[in-house]
């Protein structure tokens, strides 16, 4: 069953309350904050797995929601990319543009949801950068930025606690910015020892294992792009090795 089908029935399991709460269809009362692994307790591992995909995945449509609120539209494009990265069967996307529709007309600020997302993964900001990038991947899929989308996603990354360095590493890896420069896919300066370089690259390999992200809550639905993203690590890698002869 796709992260959508399980959305479908329920499978959250536990009240996050907030704003997320409320597109989960689940009872208020308990800010993401508040949650605990005592929320968790008893349940497996796979199950505690479930709910951390199910927390990505609406967070990921209510900030889609918000972010084509910033600009005022929604395009084919951007619409293409999202069923594209997150392979949402025909069945499911009334529920889907539901939760987007709702979250659209929420009268709660993206901030709302971006805290409390923020919140929820604190300990996990490779999750975090998974779900911004794919916020960045839906935004450029008309070819065109809109200045607000960009004002939006740079203030979504400073509430997941990114500075510019990280934030300007993801655009970059998710094919924004200075596509061909190896040194900042992989967020490193150019001066940097080949040591210090390797350590970073070996790093960024194994937050972006697709097993890992799995693991941290990022739905199978979106591995894919992830798996890209992983790919440009590698690339920018392989240039800098060949360029200093390691």
């Amino acid at each position: 069953m796709s992260i959508w089908g399980k959305l479908i029935g329920g499978a959250a399991g536990f009240a996050i309350g907030g704003p997320l709460g409320m597109l989960l269809g689940v009872a208020a009362g308990h800010l993401a904050d508040n949650v605990s692994k005592r929320a968790f307790r008893g349940k497996s591992e796979s199950l505690e797995r479930e709910n951390h995909q199910q927390i990505f995945a609406v967070s990921l449509i209510a900030l889609s929601a918000k972010m084509a609120k910033a600009d005022g539209r929604v395009t084919s494009d951007e619409i293409k990319a999202f069923k594209a990265i997150f392979r949402v069967p025909s069945k499911e996307i009334p529920m889907v543009a539901n939760i987007f529709d709702k979250a659209k007309e929420d009268t709660s600020g993206f901030e709302e949801y971006a805290f409390q997302v923020s919140r929820f993964f604190k300990t996990r900001p490779e999750v975090l950068e998974e779900l911004l990038g794919a916020l960045m991947h839906i935004a450029a899929a008309d070819g065109v930025i809109h200045p607000k989308e960009r004002s939006f996603l740079s203030a979504v990354a400073d509430i997941f606690g990114f500075d510019q360095i990280v934030y300007e590493r993801i655009a970059i890896q998710h094919g924004l910015g200075e596509k061909d420069n190896p040194y900042k896919i992989l967020g490193v300066k150019e001066d940097d020892s080949n040591q210090e370089i390797k350590k970073v690259y070996r790093e960024l390999v194994r937050e972006n294992h697709p097993d890992h992200l799995i693991a941290q809550g990022v739905p199978e639905e979106l591995i894919n792009l992830a798996n890209e993203k992983l790919a440009a690590i590698n690339d920018a890698y392989a240039k800098i090795e060949k360029e200093r002869g390691l």
